[in-house]
Protein backbone atom coordinates (compact mmCIF):
# COMPACT_ATOMS: atom_id res chain seq x y z
CA UNK A 1 0.00 0.00 0.00
CA UNK A 2 1.61 3.38 -0.41
CA UNK A 3 0.28 6.86 0.27
CA UNK A 4 -0.54 9.63 -2.23
CA UNK A 5 3.43 10.82 -1.92
CA UNK A 6 4.44 7.50 -3.09
CA UNK A 7 5.85 6.18 0.27
CA UNK A 8 4.91 2.87 0.67
CA UNK A 9 3.01 2.16 4.45
CA UNK A 10 4.42 -1.00 6.44
CA UNK A 11 2.47 -3.53 6.94
CA UNK A 12 3.78 -4.73 9.79
CA UNK A 13 5.51 -3.05 13.49
CA UNK A 14 7.67 -4.30 16.05
CA UNK A 15 6.78 -3.89 19.39
CA UNK A 16 6.02 -5.59 23.21
CA UNK A 17 4.43 -8.66 22.84
CA UNK A 18 1.48 -10.37 25.14
CA UNK A 19 2.81 -13.71 24.55
CA UNK A 20 6.86 -12.81 24.91
CA UNK A 21 9.12 -10.48 24.57
CA UNK A 22 8.58 -8.57 21.56
CA UNK A 23 6.56 -9.53 18.87
CA UNK A 24 5.27 -8.87 14.99
CA UNK A 25 2.59 -6.70 14.86
CA UNK A 26 0.01 -5.54 11.63
CA UNK A 27 -0.56 -2.37 10.90
CA UNK A 28 -3.51 -3.09 8.22
CA UNK A 29 -5.68 -5.88 6.85
CA UNK A 30 -3.67 -8.87 5.90
CA UNK A 31 -5.77 -11.42 3.86
CA UNK A 32 -5.53 -14.94 3.99
CA UNK A 33 -2.78 -16.23 1.21
CA UNK A 34 -0.78 -13.35 1.49
CA UNK A 35 3.11 -13.43 1.69
CA UNK A 36 3.95 -11.16 4.78
CA UNK A 37 7.63 -11.16 4.44
CA UNK A 38 10.53 -12.86 3.83
CA UNK A 39 13.04 -14.53 7.28
CA UNK A 40 16.21 -13.33 6.61
CA UNK A 41 19.67 -13.29 7.96
CA UNK A 42 22.76 -14.48 8.07
CA UNK A 43 22.92 -18.28 5.81
CA UNK A 44 25.50 -20.70 7.33
CA UNK A 45 25.99 -24.44 7.79
CA UNK A 46 24.60 -26.53 10.41
CA UNK A 47 28.24 -26.97 12.21
CA UNK A 48 28.93 -23.11 12.59
CA UNK A 49 25.01 -22.36 13.58
CA UNK A 50 26.02 -25.19 15.99
CA UNK A 51 29.25 -23.44 16.93
CA UNK A 52 27.78 -20.28 17.45
CA UNK A 53 25.53 -21.54 20.01
CA UNK A 54 27.05 -24.03 21.80
CA UNK A 55 28.73 -22.06 24.62
CA UNK A 56 25.01 -21.04 25.85
CA UNK A 57 22.91 -22.07 29.33
CA UNK A 58 21.16 -25.14 28.31
CA UNK A 59 17.88 -23.45 29.39
CA UNK A 60 18.20 -20.58 27.16
CA UNK A 61 15.25 -21.31 24.35
CA UNK A 62 16.41 -17.77 22.62
CA UNK A 63 17.17 -18.51 18.98
CA UNK A 64 16.72 -16.66 16.04
CA UNK A 65 17.58 -19.99 14.05
CA UNK A 66 16.06 -21.26 11.27
CA UNK A 67 16.64 -24.46 9.40
CA UNK A 68 16.17 -24.33 5.64
CA UNK A 69 17.15 -27.31 4.37
CA UNK A 70 20.38 -30.27 5.66
CA UNK A 71 23.03 -28.06 4.56
CA UNK A 72 21.13 -24.43 4.79
CA UNK A 73 20.78 -22.79 8.36
CA UNK A 74 19.36 -18.76 8.39
CA UNK A 75 21.01 -17.17 11.64
CA UNK A 76 18.76 -13.88 11.63
CA UNK A 77 21.11 -12.31 14.79
CA UNK A 78 23.38 -11.69 12.09
CA UNK A 79 21.71 -9.29 9.56
CA UNK A 80 18.33 -10.12 10.10
CA UNK A 81 14.94 -8.73 9.70
CA UNK A 82 11.50 -7.76 12.04
CA UNK A 83 10.79 -11.50 10.96
CA UNK A 84 13.08 -12.86 13.65
CA UNK A 85 10.98 -11.41 15.94
CA UNK A 86 7.37 -13.06 14.79
CA UNK A 87 6.51 -15.35 18.41
CA UNK A 88 5.57 -19.16 18.19
CA UNK A 89 1.80 -19.73 19.18
CA UNK A 90 -0.41 -23.35 18.57
CA UNK A 91 -3.05 -21.93 17.17
CA UNK A 92 -0.77 -19.45 14.60
CA UNK A 93 -2.27 -17.33 12.05
CA UNK A 94 0.54 -17.80 9.87
CA UNK A 95 2.94 -20.29 8.47
CA UNK A 96 6.39 -20.56 6.98
CA UNK A 97 7.04 -21.72 3.94
CA UNK A 98 10.66 -22.42 2.34
CA UNK A 99 10.65 -21.80 -1.72
CA UNK A 100 13.84 -22.12 -3.60
CA UNK A 101 15.69 -22.58 -0.24
CA UNK A 102 14.10 -18.74 1.28
CA UNK A 103 11.68 -18.36 3.91
CA UNK A 104 8.59 -16.81 3.51
CA UNK A 105 5.56 -15.92 6.50
CA UNK A 106 2.04 -16.52 4.66
CA UNK A 107 -0.90 -15.34 6.59
CA UNK A 108 -2.84 -18.95 6.70
CA UNK A 109 -5.59 -16.82 7.50
CA UNK A 110 -7.47 -12.96 7.40
CA UNK A 111 -5.91 -11.00 10.16
CA UNK A 112 -6.58 -7.61 11.59
CA UNK A 113 -4.68 -4.88 11.93
CA UNK A 114 -2.72 -4.81 15.64
CA UNK A 115 -3.32 -8.47 15.50
CA UNK A 116 0.35 -10.40 16.90
CA UNK A 117 1.69 -12.26 13.92
CA UNK A 118 2.55 -15.82 14.84
CA UNK A 119 3.59 -19.71 13.41
CA UNK A 120 3.98 -23.20 14.97
CA UNK A 121 8.06 -23.41 15.39
CA UNK A 122 7.90 -27.32 15.86
CA UNK A 123 11.35 -27.15 16.95
CA UNK A 124 12.55 -30.49 15.93
CA UNK A 125 13.28 -33.19 19.01
CA UNK A 126 16.81 -34.67 19.33
CA UNK A 127 17.98 -37.71 20.67
CA UNK A 128 20.04 -35.57 22.73
CA UNK A 129 18.08 -33.33 24.24
CA UNK A 130 17.95 -33.30 28.26
CA UNK A 131 15.13 -34.34 30.12
CA UNK A 132 13.70 -31.15 30.76
CA UNK A 133 13.28 -29.90 26.91
CA UNK A 134 9.42 -29.42 27.26
CA UNK A 135 10.49 -26.95 30.27
CA UNK A 136 13.12 -25.39 28.38
CA UNK A 137 10.49 -24.44 25.37
CA UNK A 138 7.20 -24.31 26.71
CA UNK A 139 4.93 -22.46 24.94
CA UNK A 140 3.15 -19.21 26.93
CA UNK A 141 0.57 -18.56 23.54
CA UNK A 142 -2.51 -19.28 25.58
CA UNK A 143 -4.17 -20.88 22.66
CA UNK A 144 -7.23 -23.03 23.98
CA UNK A 145 -5.36 -25.77 22.00
CA UNK A 146 -1.85 -24.86 23.49
CA UNK A 147 0.38 -27.93 23.37
CA UNK A 148 2.13 -25.89 26.55
CA UNK A 149 5.63 -26.56 24.18
CA UNK A 150 7.09 -25.40 21.14
CA UNK A 151 8.70 -28.26 20.16
CA UNK A 152 7.00 -30.46 17.43
CA UNK A 153 4.82 -32.89 18.83
CA UNK A 154 6.56 -36.36 19.49
CA UNK A 155 6.34 -39.06 16.89
CA UNK A 156 3.90 -41.56 17.18
CA UNK A 157 5.98 -44.99 16.12
CA UNK A 158 4.17 -46.49 13.16
CA UNK A 159 2.34 -49.85 14.67
CA UNK A 160 3.39 -52.71 12.49
CA UNK A 161 0.22 -54.80 11.38
CA UNK A 162 0.13 -58.45 13.14
CA UNK A 163 -0.87 -61.17 11.10
CA UNK A 164 -4.48 -60.68 12.59
CA UNK A 165 -4.99 -57.50 11.24
CA UNK A 166 -3.19 -59.05 7.48
CA UNK A 167 -5.90 -62.21 7.82
CA UNK A 168 -8.73 -59.09 8.25
CA UNK A 169 -7.88 -57.31 5.70
CA UNK A 170 -7.66 -54.18 8.34
CA UNK A 171 -6.79 -51.27 6.07
CA UNK A 172 -6.42 -48.82 9.05
CA UNK A 173 -3.07 -49.97 9.68
CA UNK A 174 -0.86 -50.27 6.65
CA UNK A 175 2.45 -50.88 6.98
Amino acid sequence: MRLANGKRVPLVEVRRSPIHGTGVFSLRSIARGTRIIEYTGERVSHAEADRRYEGRDINDNHTFLFIVDNRVVIDAAVGGNVARFINHCCEPNCETVIEDRRVFVYALRAIEPSEELTYDYLIQREDNDPPDIERIFRCSCGAPTCRGTMLAPPRMPRRRRSDEDRARGDAAHPE
